[in-house]
């Protein structure tokens, strides 16, 4: 048993966003006392990371010497209870892993299963991915054409369930740089609302959407905060 815990303190806490669905759906389903540490650890490391995609490695995790420490193993290897218990989290679909080759090695990524873990591994599938040279990072993805996930996040708000197939039927419905462009245009007129956007996208596709439509001007600015775009602002 390991040294007592003396309690959180107030004034150094950095809270961790957890998803309601590993408390009522995967925590009842974990049966081993590894795999939900390193499921626990993977959402806190990955929590920590910038950019639009966002992984660990098995590499990451074997670097914290204390919290490989605490995984239990019968024989001592450590490093062998760790292969194992991302192999539970990856079996039981709480964690996606890719392989790709780095200077010609092999390495392995580990991303939640997430619409952006997802979104990621689609992009390495399709070969959207390039070597940065960083042992830390060791690979980019090419996000010339972000997706509308990575869109909203950035520019709206968190992506709930509920909004990622609100996005998805966008996605079929309307042209990316239509998207783009409408949120754009929410940012320029501080209403970070999809209901907003949507509006936008709904009007561009009944009365086309031309090049004074795309102008930046003042005029237009206050097109999309008076008139029929008046109710989904909020004064």
């Amino acid at each position: 048993m390991g040294g007592k815990f003396e309690g959180f303190k107030e004034d150094k806490i950095r809270s961790v966003p957890l998803p309601e669905s590993l408390f009522t759906e995967l925590l009842p389903q974990i049966d081993d006392l590894n795999e939900l540490k390193v499921t626990l650890y993977a959402l806190w490391f990955v929590n920590q990371l910038e950019g639009g995609f966002r992984y660990l490695r098995s590499e990451d995790v074997a670097a914290d010497e204390r919290f490989l420490s605490g995984l239990a193993s019968p024989d001592g290897d450590q490093a062998a209870a760790l292969k194992r218990a991302l192999e539970r989290a990856v079996a039981r679909g709480t964690l996606l892993c890719a392989e790709v080759a780095v200077d010609d090695q092999p390495v392995r990524l580990f991303f939640l299963n997430s619409e952006r873990g997802r979104a990621a591994l689609r992009a390495i599938e399709k070969g959207e991915w390039k070597p940065t040279g960083d042992t830390r990072q060791p690979i980019a993805l090419d996000m010339e054409r972000p997706n509308v996930f990575r869109l909203y996040e950035e520019n709206i708000g968190p992506l709930t369930p509920l909004i990622a197939d609100v996005l998805r039927e966008a996605e079929a419905t309307y042209p990316l740089e239509w998207i783009q462009e409408a949120v754009r245009i929410a940012v320029e007129n501080n209403v970070r609302r999809w209901r907003y956007v949507e509006a936008i996208l709904s009007s561009w596709k009944k009365e086309g959407r031309d090049a004074k439509d795309r102008r930046d001007t003042e005029e237009d600015r206050h097109k999309y905060v008076k008139g029929k775009y008046a109710d989904f602002v909020e004064h």
